[in-house]
């Protein structure tokens, strides 16, 4: 096992367990971003509704697969952020996820617009 390997493992096995959790999803979330597409895309949002309760890193990766036809590494720096605001300042899940909708809302407006000008 290579050394990277080890350290993460070392360090998961630390973690309590939502926190565990909350690494695996996100790395779930890194390695889709860089997955290669295989099916054609939706050219419209995808009706993927909101759970009453869920995290940021579950409400990004349903917002992915609402809109598969927005580029995820266009968005991965700003959904990044999403989390680390939740993660590491401990803002309210709730409210992010409000705003994370409307910032993949307007992503798809624009993208619209482009689709529109070809």
């Amino acid at each position: 096992m290579p050394d990277e390997e080890k350290v993460l493992l070392k360090n998961f096995r630390q973690l309590p367990r939502t926190q565990q959790q909350t690494l695996l999803d996100y790395a779930e979330f890194l390695s889709q971003r860089y997955a290669i597409e295989a099916e054609p895309v939706a050219d419209h949002p995808l009706d993927i509704r909101r759970p009453q309760e869920e995290s940021v890193i579950k409400a990004v990766k349903r917002l992915s697969r609402t809109y598969p036809m927005l580029d995820s590494k266009k968005l991965f720096e700003k959904t990044s952020s999403f989390m680390m605001r939740n993660l590491m300042h401990g803002e309210e899940c709730a409210s992010l996820i409000d705003e994370m909708e409307i910032f993949f809302e307007e992503h798809y407006q624009v993208y619209r617009r482009e689709k529109s000008k070809d």
